[in-house]
């Protein structure tokens, strides 16, 4: 059977019919014969609701049209849905949690500043020749004598500008076209009968230049205030410059001389509470309970008896009144592990005034990852952390700052710590490096740098959320006996006395503290969970009904592929595919088959006499090419009659 001929034995008995197939011997895998087929079976068998009436009205072709395009209409809301579904997983949005905690806090980090910064003995002479050149050129422009100075030392302003580069001017601004002045004076319905103001035709600044002098341009200012301020600071910032490291960072611990009284939790502090540092534009910086002590403060009671006490000296010592023109102290509260960023998060206490700030605590929680752009260490961000700290937003940034500046200037901006390997600007090494910082803050301050984009948001932050209150200290009737006090304890004379001191009280307002954490929205069970309500919705089924239209999905992959695979055989593979075959057939006599591969012919079989032969006998045999032609009709019918007369009585 299937392609193999029965041999022939002579005379013997009748051959049996072929056994038909049984349930045992049926394939494994069956599949249909046709599409229409497998969606008549998937119809009437599925647990999907409204598929089987696409099958039992398909004697009423309007009701199957109807049930039809109902049953597509619903499919395709369903997965319409679905896309919603995923499309909102993927987009990974959270859900922010707050949680209120009570307990025991750690009192934060405090930074004072006394916002006088002094003179550095190394550096004395050129900051008195700097303030003779602003003295002077104040004289020049304004016309203003501030002290006496410039007749101890009768050096003109063209002495000097031989010694210093860059010195101030003042500059023309050009006139506005007449047209659009009678423009501007047309749209006016007021008349304007003051004479024209001088000084708004010219502004305040200095000149800057590249390395070459090919390029230029002038650092302007409308006010003369901070064009002297800015000025001053200028050269100022070139001054500290040459000083050594250890001198920069260490300066004159006073802290005697600023803070007259401390207590915390109504204890008294100790040199272990705090530890100093220099700024370069707000002096002497105090920070108590910082990274560096070795037992925090807590605290366990809120209240401003249970925070911290500060009695300040806030009397300008006039060490460099052209760079420091407010008086009083700044403070900024924040973590023992982040730096005091004195410009960004620090406010002025007024003397005269008893401060008191409250404090609640407050922590943020953001997921990383795909759900939020943070970090958690910084190590992922390609900055340098030049601060010996926990890495926080504002430290990349001005890491970031400092690397673009050394490497497109060569060299380091003072405010900001020096990386190893590099030096702080100085014109009189770096001539244009003036012009190269403030080209670079524009580009900075526009994010051209890419500094905002690079340095992103910590994932875990600890804030502070403050609330001043304000009271007139000490009070008329108690001042005498306090400033004695004060006095004769500190061994100081106050010579202004009300603007001379300052009360500071920090404390926690309560201990409850406030935790926003954040956390998916939508999580793999949600998903699952709302894929099955809108495919009970639509189709009233469930995960089986799933797995039902899997297989259907399947089955269709495997009759396309088998239809495919038949038609590419019969294609290529069919006999008889031409005359060079049938030549072959011809020429080649039946002796040379071998016996179990020559199947008989159905015509030749019909007129021969003997028993029945089998239908699955009567299938053609495919060509195969390695084994030859098979032989002629004429051949098999002599042999054939040959073995039926051998056959007679």
């Amino acid at each position: 059977m299937k392609g193999e001929c029965r041999e022939e034995e002579g005379l013997g008995p009748k051959p049996a019919a072929p056994q038909q197939p049984t349930e045992e011997e049926e394939a494994l895998i069956e599949f249909h014969r046709s599409y229409r087929d497998l969606f008549q079976f998937f119809c009437n068998n599925t647990t999907i609701h409204g598929a089987i009436r696409l099958v039992c009205s398909k004697h009423n072709r309007m009701k199957t049209a109807f049930w039809a395009v109902l049953w597509l209409c619903a499919f395709i809301m369903m997965y319409w849905q679905f896309g919603q579904l995923f499309g909102e997983y993927f987009s990974y949005p959270v859900s922010l949690n707050i949680n209120l905690n009570s307990d025991k806090l750690v009192f934060p980090a405090v930074t004072i500043c006394t916002l006088n910064p002094y003179r550095y003995t190394q550096v004395k002479e050129e900051l008195e020749e700097l303030d003779r050149i602003t003295e002077q050129t104040l004289y020049d422009l304004y016309k203003y004598n501030s002290s006496n100075t410039l007749g101890a030392h009768p050096r003109g302003r063209r002495d000097l500008r031989e010694t210093w580069p860059h010195p101030l001017q003042r500059l023309r601004v050009p006139a506005p076209p007449s047209g659009a002045r009678r423009a501007r004076s047309a749209a006016s319905s007021v008349q304007d009968n003051n004479p024209q103001v001088n000084r708004k035709d010219w502004k305040i600044g200095f000149q800057l230049c590249n390395q070459n002098k090919s390029d230029c341009f002038y650092q302007t200012y409308s006010s003369g205030v901070d064009a002297v301020r800015e000025w001053y600071r200028f050269h100022y910032i070139n001054i500290l410059s040459r000083l050594p490291d250890t001198s920069l960072s260490s300066g004159e611990d006073m802290l005697d001389n600023f803070i007259f009284a401390c207590r915390f939790n109504q204890a008294s502090c100790n040199q272990a509470n705090y530890s100093h540092f220099h700024h370069p534009m707000y002096g002497n910086c105090y920070t108590f309970n910082g990274k560096n002590n070795s037992n925090l403060w807590m605290s366990s009671m809120p209240g401003i008896k249970n925070g911290l006490s500060l009695t300040l000296r806030t009397e300008q010592n006039d060490f460099i009144p052209l760079l420091s023109t407010v008086t009083g102290a700044r403070v900024m509260v924040h973590g023992q592990d982040e730096p005091a960023f004195m410009d960004d998060g620090g406010f002025n206490l007024r003397p005269g005034v008893e401060t008191s700030i409250s404090m609640r605590k407050e922590a943020l929680d953001r997921l990383g990852g795909n759900y939020g752009d943070c970090t958690k260490n910084g190590s992922e961000v390609p900055v340098e952390n030049l601060y010996r700290s926990k890495y926080t937003q504002q430290v990349c940034i001005r890491s970031c700052f400092q690397e673009n500046m050394i490497k497109q200037c060569g060299c380091a901006y003072i405010f900001y710590p020096l990386p190893k390997n590099a030096e702080f600007c100085d014109y009189r090494k770096h001539n244009s490096w003036g012009y190269c910082y403030y080209k670079l803050q524009d580009a900075f301050s526009s994010d051209h740098l890419g500094c905002f984009t690079k340095c992103r948001k910590p994932c875990s932050v600890t804030s502070y959320q403050l609330s001043a209150g304000y009271s007139r200290w000490p009070s008329v009737t108690s001042q005498d006996w306090i400033f004695q006090m004060l006095s004769r304890q500190n061994n100081y004379t106050i010579n202004n006395k009300r603007n001379g001191v300052a009360k500071l009280n920090i404390f926690f307002k309560e201990l409850k503290y406030k935790t926003n954490s954040e956390s998916p929205s939508v999580t793999m069970v949600t998903l699952l969970s709302n894929l099955g309500s809108q495919w009970s919705l639509w189709f009233g089924s469930s995960v089986l009904s799933v797995v039902e239209m899997a297989e259907l999905i399947f089955d269709l992959l495997v009759i396309t592929f088998l239809m495919l695979l038949r038609r590419f055989r019969s294609r290529y593979w069919s006999p008889g595919r031409g005359g060079r075959g049938a030549q072959e057939v011809a020429s080649n006599p039946a002796s040379s088959f071998p016996s179990h591969f020559c199947p008989h012919s159905t015509s030749l079989s019909s007129s021969l006499p003997g028993p029945a032969i089998s239908p699955a006998l009567t299938a053609p045999p495919p060509a195969y090419a390695t084994l030859g032609p098979c032989p002629s009709p004429s051949s098999l019918a002599g042999a054939h009659s040959s073995a039926y007369t051998l056959g007679k009585p």
